[in-house]
């Protein structure tokens, strides 16, 4: 019994495949044999069956039902008993078979690009019985392809770019498109490239899609953007092949192939004098025709008839060359001035060397203009200097401030009294001379600083001042006096020519070689006195006892007159009293006990007359505290410590 399929194809270039039963092989058992170029599964019968692929065309158009092949087995005698059996994929719905004449057909239109290849299973039974005539097999429909797709790009658009003035060649990007018919089978897949806009500009690899430039020298600053359009078409671009197009916008982009330019070769700009340093005095600009970093400049003065007047540098932001006052204009001195600029790129390709130079120059003319100033005064300061005996209306010093424009306006002054609140000086408004109005005196003020104002007499807002040092110069005005109140004793013991004490004197005069002070005994207690003084020629004296012993119950209290004189002229002298106390002493001459005379002399206010006061107090605020007894009773019981509190405070204020 022989088992044997054929395989029917409609469309022309197909032959009729029949399929026959081979001897040897073991019924119902079948062995894999690789696959095709589609990656099918190839397999060989080795049962009562030989099977070959069956071939179906794709997207069928016919309006019967078409033909896939027909199945037969040699057990088929022609009677109608045997029954033929289809199963696996797409069996029943996709797929049908005629039962009694193995017939087999598609129901739908298939796209092999959806599934290539089907795998089914067939049998023959017995009509009646039901029984198995041959073991199942498998067999495949293989879908056969057909140029239906087109090819399609990965992008659309492409974006691209490619620097400017590239040579010819220059790769810029690759296009890809894919095309879903099989590549394996005729030439449906097989895809070529062309360019049908942007020629000739740019060129295509028909085979890999990749674009490159075509011609030499594009540049950026003609032509930026370019529009191309590559067409993919499958049938290795025959006629009759699908095709699909997309679009790629390719940028050139910028290169530094131009220098900068001035604008113009000469610049002018008008200042006025009174500009502050740091102040901007004119922007300039020089064009690029490049973009980005190589359009960035730099700006340099390589010429100036003003040394240092000015500075250049550059914006960032705008490229513009901004000029800068670096020291002060003077239109009386310079009324113009002339500068000679530089412009360079920053970032200079060596490529385009050839193309340069890639700096520019031009001439900047500063016109100074005049304004309107205050008036200026000689000198930043005055320092003058008056002995503190001077008149009043004495000149001490003068000021002169000028106008400094051409017009040359008369200058008046003043003192700014804020400076001279008490009116010490006055100054002349013509002439600028400084004199005094009151008295000086150096040992209260030695310096008085004031300030003085130099007004445009044709404009009155137009000011300027000055600031006036003045020293007041020392005159022997002062006699000396002790240096300290000194408190001094001497024992009753004491013997002759002894130093009881060392006086210094003061002054507060300062005489340029510093002080010298003369001391002596007054002249009027030169014959009577108890006690002498000698001159150490140091600007201190000794006073030294003139006899061997004092009583101080004779006499507790001695005063010595001094006389101190200075050296200077006119010489300034005082006479200046010492207070000598007569105290009793140990054998060592320390002081043991004085006389209650001698104490209180100096006391002031004693201990004993501060507790006094003290006491009374505390009694009236006992007083004032016990004011809800009786007024009589109050009275009758303080008024005795009230008498004796007032007594003992007039006993205290007497000894003083």
């Amino acid at each position: 019994m022989v088992l044997w399929a054929m395989a029917h194809l409609s469309s022309p270039g197909y032959s009729l495949r029949a399929l026959r039963r081979t001897t040897g092989g073991r019924r119902g058992s079948t062995g894999l044999t690789g696959q095709d170029a589609n990656g099918v599964p190839l397999r060989r019968s080795k049962r009562g069956w030989m099977w070959n692929q069956f071939f179906l065309l794709e997207e069928y158009t016919g309006t019967d039902l078409q033909y896939v092949g027909k199945l037969h087995s040699d057990a088929d005698r022609g009677d109608g008993s045997v029954r033929y059996v289809l199963n696996g994929e797409g069996a029943g719905t996709l797929f049908k078979i005629d039962e009694k004449s193995g017939d087999i057909h598609a129901t739908k239109r298939l796209d092999r690009e959806e599934k290539a290849y089907y795998i089914l299973h067939a049998k023959a039974v017995n009509r009646f019985t039901n029984e198995a005539l041959e073991g199942e097999s498998e067999f495949i429909i293989k879908i056969h392809d057909i140029n239906d797709n087109e090819p399609r790009f990965t992008k659309d658009p492409y974006m691209a770019r490619v620097p400017e003035m590239s040579d010819i060649g220059t790769s810029v990007i690759q296009v890809t498109a894919t095309d879903a018919d099989d590549a394996t089978y005729g030439n449906s897949a097989r895809v070529v490239y062309s360019i049908l806009e942007g020629q000739p500009y740019f060129s295509v690899d028909p085979d890999t899609g990749l674009i490159k430039t075509a011609l030499p020298g594009m540049d950026r600053e003609v032509k930026e953007n370019y529009q191309v359009v590559i067409q993919a078409k499958d049938m290795a671009g025959q006629m009759g092949g699908l095709s699909g197009t997309t679009t790629v916008s390719i940028t050139l982009s910028d290169v530094n192939d131009n220098p900068p330019r001035f604008t113009k070769t000469l610049y002018e700009f008008r200042v006025p004098e009174s500009t502050e340093l740091g102040s901007v005095v004119g922007l300039i600009r020089a064009m690029d025709a490049d973009i980005g970093e190589n359009a960035e400049m730099d700006y340099r003065i390589i010429g100036s008839d003003g040394p240092g007047m000015f500075d250049i540098t550059t914006n960032r932001s705008t490229q513009d060359g901004v000029i800068v006052l670096r020291k002060p204009l003077d239109y009386e001195r310079k009324r113009q001035y002339s500068l000679r600029v530089q412009v360079e790129n920053v970032h200079i390709n060596p490529r385009f060397f050839s193309m340069g130079p890639f700096r520019d120059e031009a001439t900047i003319k500063i016109i100074v203009e005049d304004v309107d100033e205050p008036p200026v005064f000689e000198r930043a300061s005055y320092v003058m200097e008056v002995k503190e005996d001077a008149a009043r209306n004495t000149v001490i010093g003068s000021v002169s401030a000028s106008d400094p424009d051409d017009k040359n306006s008369l200058v008046r002054y003043s003192i700014d009294r804020r400076t001279d609140m008490d009116r010490v000086f006055n100054i002349h408004a013509g002439n600028g001379s400084v004199f005094i109005l009151r008295e000086l005196d150096r040992e209260e003020n030695a310096w008085h600083n004031i300030s003085v104002i130099a007004t445009e007499f044709n404009n009155p807002r137009q000011i300027s001042r000055v600031p006036v040092y003045i020293r007041v110069l020392d005159v022997n005005d002062n006699a000396p006096t002790f240096a300290t109140n000194y408190e001094t004793f001497v024992c009753e013991n004491a013997r002759a020519n002894q130093v009881i004490q060392t006086v210094s004197a003061t002054d507060p005069d300062e005489p340029l070689g510093g002080h010298r002070f003369f001391f002596s005994l007054a002249q009027e207690a030169a014959g009577k006195a108890n006690f002498s003084v000698r001159d150490n020629k140091d600007n201190t004296a000794g006073i030294l006892t003139r006899r061997n012993s004092y009583n101080s119950l004779q006499k507790s209290i001695y005063h010595v007159p001094v006389v101190i004189s200075d050296g200077e002229f006119p010489m300034q002298s005082s006479t200046n009293t010492l207070t000598i106390r007569v105290c009793t002493c140990d054998r060592e001459g320390n002081m043991k006990l004085c006389n209650t005379e001698a104490l209180t002399a100096r006391a002031g206010l004693s201990t004993g007359a501060l507790v006094a006061i003290l006491l009374c107090v505390i009694i009236l605020l006992s007083e004032y505290l016990l004011q809800e007894l009786p007024r009589p009773k109050k009275m009758h019981l303080h008024l005795p410590i009230l008498q004796t509190c007032v007594f003992q405070f007039e006993l205290k204020i007497s000894f003083h």
